[in-house]
C-alpha cells in the first residue's frame, strides 16, 4: 500500500493535470449554447417542421453529455480535494485506501474528459457494428464470436446498450456475420477505433494435431442515423430479395420466407436481417443498416481525411490486419497503428480496450 507522502505526490500531480485540462474545456460556453438552445426549442411554432430540427438536437444532445460529464468530473475533483485533507490529518490504512481509490477515480475520468475532446458532434452517435469472419470456416467463426463477446463485455464494463440486429450462426461453431446496435455517449467516436482486419494467432481447438492457426475477421462500424436523419433512399435503387432464415436446423428452421436483403444499386451496399419472424420487421431493421451504412459514406464525402470509398476496402487476409491478438507462443495483443501493446491478452478479449482506443485517438485515427 502507497504511504501518503506517495499519495499526496501522485494527487498534487493529477489536480495539477485536471486544471489545465478545465481551462481548456470551457464549460460556461457550453451551458450558454446550451441554454440558447433550449430557448430557441421552446419558443411558439418550434416543433411545427421537426425534420428541420435535427442538427440543432444532435447538437443539444452532444453539449449535454459535454456539461454532465464536466459536471461529473469536477465531482471527482472536489472529492479528491477533501480525502487528501483527510488524510494529512488522519493516516490510517482505511482512509488512505479510499484515497488511493479516490486518485483511481480521478484519473479515469480525466481520461474519459480528454478522449471526448477529440470528437466532433458526428462522433456522439450510436453505433452500427459488423463482424465477419475471413477465411478459414470454423477457425474464422470461432474468432468472430470471440470478437462478438469482446465488444458486448466492452459496452457492459461502459454501461452501453447492445441490440442484436442480425445474426448469422457458423456452420459448426462460431459466427458467420453479426450486426450490433451499441447505444451511448460517443459509441460511434468510440468504436471508430475498432474499424478494421483483426488477427488471431493460437492453437487451433479445431485441430487434432494442435497445430497453430491464424485467423482473420473484418469489423465495420457506423454511426447510426437514426430515425431523426433524412436519408433519402428511392424504392427504385433497391433490389429487395426474400429468402428463408437459416438455423441451426431441427425445429428451429424458419418454415417462411421472412428474411430479407437489400441491394443498394448506385452503390451495391449489400444489407441483410433474419432475426425477427415477420417480412416487415426485418425490412425495418435492414433499412436502418442501410442508412446508417450510407451516412457514413455521406460524411466521408463531407470530411477530407473521410475520401476512401467503401469499395477500397481490404481484403481480410495477411498485411491488412489492424490489430493481431498472439496467443501463442507468446501472449501480446498488438496494435499496428499505434504500436500499443497489452500483455494480458485475456483482459483485453474480456473488454478492455481502452487503451488502444485511447491509443488511437491520441495519434489522430482515422477509421476510413
Amino acid at each position: 500500500m502507497l504511504q501518503y507522502a506517495e499519495l499526496r505526490t501522485i494527487g498534487a500531480e493529477l489536480l495539477t493535470k485536471f486544471d489545465e485540462f478545465w481551462r481548456r474545456l470551457d464549460l460556461e460556453q457550453s451551458r450558454k449554447r446550451l441554454a440558447e438552445i433550449e430557448a430557441e426549442l421552446s419558443k411558439p411554432g418550434a416543433w411545427d417542421a421537426p425534420e428541420r430540427l435535427t442538427p440543432v438536437l444532435r447538437e443539444k444532445s452532444a453539449l449535454t453529455a459535454k456539461v454532465e460529464s464536466g459536471e461529473k468530473l469536477y465531482a471527482a475533483r472536489a472529492d479528491l480535494d477533501e480525502w487528501l485533507t483527510m488524510a494529512k490529518e488522519d493516516g490510517s490504512a482505511e482512509v488512505l485506501d479510499a484515497l488511493a481509490e479516490q486518485i483511481e477515480a480521478l484519473d479515469g475520468n480525466l481520461a474519459d474528459a480528454e478522449l471526448a475532446a477529440f470528437f466532433c458532434p458526428e462522433d456522439n452517435a450510436d453505433a452500427i457494428l459488423e463482424i465477419h469472419p475471413g477465411a478459414g470456416g470454423t477457425e474464422a467463426q470461432d474468432w468472430a464470436e470471440m470478437l462478438l463477446r469482446m465488444y458486448r463485455r466492452w459496452a457492459e464494463r461502459k454501461h452501453f446498450d447492445v441490440k442484436e440486429l442480425d445474426f448469422l450462426p457458423g456452420d459448426e461453431a462460431g459466427v458467420k456475420s453479426v450486426t450490433l446496435q451499441i447505444s451511448g455517449p460517443y459509441a460511434y467516436g468510440l468504436l471508430a477505433a475498432e474499424k478494421g482486419i483483426h488477427r488471431l494467432i493460437r492453437m487451433s481447438p479445431f485441430d487434432s494435431s494442435g497445430r497453430r492457426h491464424t485467423s482473420f475477421a473484418s469489423v465495420d462500424v457506423y454511426p447510426d442515423a437514426g430515425v431523426d436523419i433524412d436519408i433519402d433512399v428511392k424504392e427504385e435503387d433497391l433490389r429487395v430479395d426474400v429468402f428463408r432464415a437459416s438455423g441451426p436446423g431441427g425445429q428451429h428452421v424458419n418454415k417462411t420466407s421472412s428474411a430479407i436483403r437489400i441491394t443498394h444499386l448506385p452503390t451495391n451496399i449489400v444489407v441483410q436481417c433474419q432475426n425477427e419472424k415477420s417480412q416487415h420487421r426485418n425490412r425495418e431493421t435492414a433499412m436502418k443498416v442501410l442508412k446508417a451504412r450510407l451516412y457514413d459514406l455521406e460524411l466521408k464525402k463531407l470530411q477530407a481525411e473521410k475520401q476512401e470509398s467503401y469499395d477500397a476496402k481490404n481484403a481480410i487476409g495477411f498485411g491488412s490486419q489492424i490489430r493481431t491478438y498472439t496467443m501463442q507462443p507468446y501472449r501480446l495483443v498488438k496494435d499496428h497503428r499505434t504500436s500499443v501493446e497489452v500483455g494480458d491478452v485475456e483482459a483485453v478479449l474480456d473488454g478492455e480496450l481502452d487503451k488502444f482506443i485511447r491509443g488511437f485517438l491520441l495519434r489522430g485515427g482515422n477509421a476510413s
